[in-house]
């Protein structure tokens, strides 16, 4: 018995356009994720504190609590960025809600006029929903020229509502945690370890 030969069916060049364009939609759509994963990490990590990323306000709660938390500082710097960067001092007790002002130094060891972004974190990583930094260096790159040297502030306080966590209550210390590594490569970080460790000099 001879099988009858199927007639293929012709192409619709409508169907090869339409899968086209899917397959076009769905790579610019990974394209566009990849490229916005950064900045929405970033966007994560600023409202929930995650990895220890402080917040920002503008204003201090203006009424302070009685228990009182340990701020330690901690600073670091990139190995490819010369400067000497160090806390102005080593810890501070403050009081919940009350506001403070804290300064770090960086002095410059280049010939060159040099830029650096800072990065930054709390430790233990939970403290970091409650850290609020109302001025801070690190909101902005920093230029020194050669042998200039700057003090610079960072006006904070810790939010009373750290009082109803119940993982924090007793939580006597938090470490505020910066390192500075060359303003093109620091622009696009969030949190990370650093190169080289000059911190805790002083």
């Amino acid at each position: 018995m001879v099988t009858p030969i199927r007639q293929q069916r012709p192409v619709d060049p409508r169907r090869n356009r339409q899968v086209a364009f899917a397959a076009g939609c769905v790579a610019l759509g990974m394209v566009g994720l990849a490229y916005a994963s950064v900045p929405l990490y970033r966007l994560f990590c600023q409202v929930t504190g995650f990895g220890g990323t402080t917040q920002r306000a503008d204003v201090a709660p203006g009424v302070a609590g009685e228990r009182v938390i340990t701020v330690r500082f901690d600073a670091n710097t990139a190995a490819s960025l010369p400067w000497a960067f160090h806390p102005e001092q080593l810890e501070m007790s403050v009081k919940l809600g009350e506001q403070n002002l804290a300064f770090y130094r960086a002095a410059s060891r280049s010939g060159d006029e040099t830029t650096g972004s800072a990065i930054f974190n709390v430790t233990p990583a939970e403290a970091g929903a409650y850290f609020n930094k109302i001025q801070c260096f690190c909101f902005n790159e920093q230029r020194l020229k050669p042998g200039e040297s700057i003090d610079m502030p960072v006006v904070f306080f810790i939010d009373p509502e750290i009082e109803r966590d119940p993982d924090l209550r007793t939580l006597t210390t938090i470490t505020l945690s910066y390192t500075f590594y060359p303003a093109e490569k620091g622009a696009n970080l969030s949190s990370a370890a650093p190169e080289k460790s000059n911190s805790v000099t002083r």
